[in-house]
């Protein structure tokens, strides 16, 4: 048994309620809206975000109801993002499938992405704690904010670990956050409790964003997503950030500030990627995540030992470790 499926294990008779409200929500009469549904619901991946909203409940007490809605609404603004970025970014693909823009249009894009925020939406109405609501709102607020971020930094020529860690917390970890708080929020009135664990989810969050931008410094079928992509949409990450300012190499410098201009050659890319990995960026990247890690694992220390505890104190080891 693999680490997800352990983690999965103790959630085994809440899951199967999870995916019959999600599979409710994507229904539509109209037909091409529905072909385009069906086509991102076979995308669902591990639902690395829902099973953090249901462990962060049954940490604090039990699944309900309210969980069930609040990982649903969740997911849906996820999933919306998602279709939504890949328009923004003009990708392809998304983990291996054909992206919905590239298979219809863009237009068809946005407005399945806002029939998908509307769902989200509805979801939101049927949770009974008011409170759940102004989680989402900031969250979106957040994640819009961290897209105009990133593309207001492929367009600035500062090369800043400070405004790296900025972006990827607005676009990942404040959605991570959100899910653990919902979750709390659906289990318990305990305000430690529930910020110590949206703390967690963002922390988890960001180990989750770093590790995803690894991943770009080595291709992959799998992942979805080639080598040095990052690089392609004018984006510096973590590994090659500290190499440039570790190492005092002007022509990977120059490199670099072409690439935030979006005029690097893939030869340029290339140069840059093995820049990264002969200077330590991977590692300094590994040993930052893996900090971040033992920061989450260390905020569950004051819970009592339990099956949920420890699943998710593997869910951390997962986001780190994961392979794709």
């Amino acid at each position: 048994m693999d680490t997800l499926q352990q983690i999965r294990k103790t959630l085994e008779s809440e899951m199967p309620d999870f995916i019959q409200t999600w599979d409710q929500c994507m229904h539509s009469d109209n037909k091409l809206l529905q072909e385009v549904l069906n086509h991102v619901s076979s995308r669902k991946g591990k639902m690395m975000r829902p099973i953090l909203t249901m462990l962060a409940a049954k940490l604090c007490g039990s699944v309900n109801q309210d969980t069930l809605y609040s990982a649903v609404a969740l997911e849906l603004m996820h999933t919306a993002t998602l279709i939504h970025d890949d328009v923004v970014d003009e990708s392809d693909e998304r983990r291996g499938l054909t992206s919905v823009n590239k298979i219809y249009d863009n237009k068809i894009a946005v407005l399945v992405g806002d029939f998908i925020l509307a769902l989200a939406i509805e979801n939101v109405s049927k949770v009974r704690n008011d409170r759940f609501s102004g989680v989402i709102a900031e969250t979106t607020q957040e994640l819009a904010s961290g897209e105009l971020m990133q593309l207001k930094s492929v367009h600035n020529q500062e090369i800043s670990e400070d405004v790296y860690f900025r972006i990827i917390y607005q676009k990942t970890a404040s959605l991570f956050a959100a899910c653990a708080k919902s979750g709390a929020l659906s289990a318990t009135t305990d305000e430690g409790v529930i910020k110590r664990l949206s703390e967690f989810g963002k922390t988890v969050g960001l180990c989750f964003q770093i590790r995803d931008d690894i991943f770009d410094y080595y291709s992959s079928a799998e992942i979805g997503k080639p080598t040095g992509n990052d690089m392609k949409e004018g984006k510096l990450t973590l590994p090659v950030i500290f190499a440039l300012q570790s190492v005092n190499n002007p022509e990977m410098l120059r490199i670099a500030k072409a690439v935030k201009n979006l005029s690097a050659s893939e030869s340029e890319i290339a140069q840059l990627i093995e820049f990264t990995k002969q200077s330590g960026g991977i590692e300094y990247a590994e040993k930052r995540m893996f900090e971040l890690a033992d920061e989450a694992k260390a905020l569950l220390s004051v819970f009592p030992d339990s099956d949920i505890k420890s699943a998710l104190l593997l869910y951390v080891d997962y986001v780190a470790r994961r392979t794709l």
